[in-house]
């Protein structure tokens, strides 16, 4: 009993050693906060001094990268301004080259005029030039066939006969006629006349129109009478005009695509017809030549070659 009372009278000097332990405990807590607040401040002091040397290597890549950005703005409008300048000098270029092109289309189109003219007077020289050797081949041939014609009465004059004619040919009044058969155009039956040695019959008197009626046979056939080179004026192939005529009535009326080249009908009667219309016969002529005596055989004039017309 008296332990349990004097035990209860001990019991304040406890409580002085809490209150030590809990000073000491609080010291250590102040410290360990102080510590704390030490160690948080240095790191936040670190954090700065990081961040600010962070910061100062961001400025100065800032700066070079801004740095080099003006240098390379500063090239790329040097760039641009060098590409303006060449880009205004091209268009220069390209007018210049255009003005030149125009001007050499001028100048081509100057020099085609020229050919051109050249290739006019050209023809129309080779034009003149072939009228003229014509006209002089027609006058030559129609000197040759009066010379021969006033040879051949000469001839018959003195009794000598001038009657021969080819093989299948007809004579009449000192000509030979040939009265040939299959389907021919009209140029194509002057050129056969031609080959054969004579040309497409020239009719001049009534009595040489009744001979040839007695030999056509009713067949429609191609004469040497046309009108290519002008229109109405006929002309026959051995360049004589027409001074006899025996036309259909109503004839000649070029119609249809142009009737230039005649035909005489199986009526007799004569009829302009397309050139190129195919008839089933025509009709040749040439000279009849003479029997000669020796003596005079030396002095025959030669034949006039007919003309091989274009």
């Amino acid at each position: 009993m008296e332990e349990n009372e004097y035990s209860g009278y001990w019991e304040p000097p406890r409580k002085r050693c809490c209150c030590a332990r809990r000073g000491t405990q609080l010291m250590l807590v102040g410290m360990l906060s102080t510590a704390m607040w030490a160690g948080l401040l240095a790191l936040l002091l670190l954090w700065h001094w990081e961040t600010e040397k962070n910061l100062k290597q961001l400025g100065d890549t800032a700066i070079q990268n801004v740095s080099h950005v003006t240098k390379d703005l500063q090239k790329f409008q040097s760039n641009q301004l060098a590409q303006k300048s060449q880009a205004v000098q091209m268009s220069q270029n390209l007018q210049e080259l255009q003005a030149e092109q125009k001007q050499m289309k001028a100048q081509d189109s100057e020099l085609s005029q020229n050919l051109n003219r050249l290739k006019d007077d050209l023809v129309n020289i080779k034009s003149l030039g072939l009228n003229e050797k014509r006209t002089a081949s027609d006058s030559l041939e129609k000197l040759q066939e009066e010379v021969a014609k006033l040879w051949i009465e000469i001839l018959i004059s003195k009794g000598t006969a001038c009657n021969i004619c080819p093989k299948n040919w007809l004579h009449f009044q000192q000509k030979c006629y040939y009265f040939g058969k299959g389907s021919k155009q009209w140029i194509q039956a002057r050129f056969t006349c031609s080959d054969l040695q004579g040309r497409l019959v020239s009719i001049h008197s009534q009595k040489e129109q009744d001979f040839l009626m007695q030999h056509i046979n009713k067949k429609d056939s191609w004469i040497g009478l046309q009108d290519l080179n002008m229109e109405g004026e006929f002309v026959w192939s051995d360049g004589s005009p027409v001074g006899y005529s025996n036309w259909n009535p109503g004839e000649p009326n070029n119609g249809g695509q142009g009737e230039d080249c005649v035909m005489m009908r199986g009526s007799g009667h004569w009829n302009d017809a397309f050139c190129r219309s195919y008839l089933d016969a025509w009709v040749c002529e040439q000279l009849a030549t003479c029997e000669l005596s020796a003596p005079l055989a030396s002095v025959t004039p030669t034949r006039p070659t007919p003309k091989s017309e274009p």
